[in-house]
């Protein structure tokens, strides 16, 4: 008799420890996945002049968010202020180059004296270069470590103290497709981008305890028209070829607004990973699932792509060909017009 109870009474503490579990799982679940409002929060957007930042930037807008966007180029940056104070909502433009840790810290001293802490941090900042691994030099894979890899971390570090002291924050590292599948023609930009996505995804481990909530986006093409500001090597004329068709192709590219409003959705809901576009997605599966495969399938791509291995470097409003300028980039240079990414003379 005794020993019966003892076996029911151990089977109602199992149940409860497993209950207590479930709970403490779903409890946990729940804050990885708190839905937030933006209204009122502080915003700091890096890379937000033109592209994809630009578009980010009138969307939290729209939230209520104040934001303060951060660029080095200071003519972009004063134009994506005045449409944006145009629209209506707090906005602060500060120019800063996010690979110099001075330059960071003083632009979140800036804003701390302006908002107070800031409540949500987009690492955004972007360079591109493509052409041919014989092309790249050092100062190519500096530049882009600097800008992908070093801003984060100095952006990343500059805001922590507040977010801990508050047990609060959300931090949302734009990555790229190339920082989970290396793509030809585009090494610095690729290794850059796989430094960011491993900095991205051990920050979200080590600050979750903190209230922190780190998101990775992965995102493909999108038609923010940033082809004529990337930078082109080799065969520079064929080189912007093939990456502004690419780009401006609606299969293979996804609109920059849709693209904005799922990094703002991820961010609200404080998701680990945000995978932008059915193309990135089964480029991703592929090299996961089939890594041989992918890997022979993108050597032959690169077979196919020019190799001239001329370091000269070009932006690609410089590039263009009668090709470049027609009716099939059409939707990029509509873009580009949209997105502050147009060069105005």
């Amino acid at each position: 008799m005794a020993g019966r109870k003892e076996k029911e009474a151990s089977r109602v503490s199992l149940g409860a420890l497993i209950a207590a579990g479930m709970g403490a799982a779903m409890g946990f679940r729940a804050l990885l996945r708190e839905k937030v409002s933006f209204e009122g929060r502080t915003v700091l957007l890096t890379g937000g002049s033109r592209g994809l930042g630009l578009v980010m930037a009138r969307q939290f807008l729209q939230e209520g968010a104040r934001v303060i966007l951060c660029a080095r180029e200071e003519v972009e940056l004063a134009r994506a202020r005045a449409e944006l104070e145009g629209a209506g909502g707090e906005i602060l433009a500060l120019p800063c180059d996010v690979s110099d840790r001075v330059q960071v810290e003083a632009l979140v001293a800036q804003v701390h004296e302006r908002f107070g802490a800031v409540d949500v941090l987009v690492n955004n900042a972007g360079v591109i270069q493509v052409g041919p691994m014989e092309s790249m030099t050092e100062e190519d894979y500096e530049e882009a470590m600097g800008v992908h890899f070093w801003g984060p971390l100095y952006t990343t570090m500059a805001v922590l103290p507040e977010m801990k002291r508050r047990g609060w924050g959300r931090i949302v590292n734009i990555a790229s497709f190339a920082g989970k599948v290396s793509v030809p023609h585009l090494l610095p930009y690729s290794a850059s981008k796989f430094a960011l996505v491993g900095l991205s995804d051990g920050l979200r481990m080590e600050l979750a305890q903190d209230g922190i909530l780190v998101t990775t986006v992965c995102p493909g093409l999108m038609r923010t028209g940033s082809p004529p500001n990337a930078y082109f090597k080799g065969n520079h004329e064929a080189e912007y070829a093939w990456f502004i068709l690419g780009d401006s192709l609606p299969g293979m590219s996804m609109n920059a607004d849709r693209a904005a409003r799922k990094v703002v959705e991820a961010c609200r809901r404080g998701d680990a990973d945000a995978t932008l576009g059915l193309p990135t997605k089964v480029a991703v599966w592929a090299r996961a699932l089939a890594p041989n495969m992918t890997s022979a399938v993108l050597a032959y791509v690169n077979r196919m792509l020019p190799q001239d291995a001329s370091t000269d470097r070009h932006r690609g409003r410089d590039s263009e060909t009668p090709l470049t300028r027609s009716w099939v980039t059409n939707l990029t240079r509509k873009a580009a017009q949209k997105n502050n990414e147009e060069l105005l003379h």
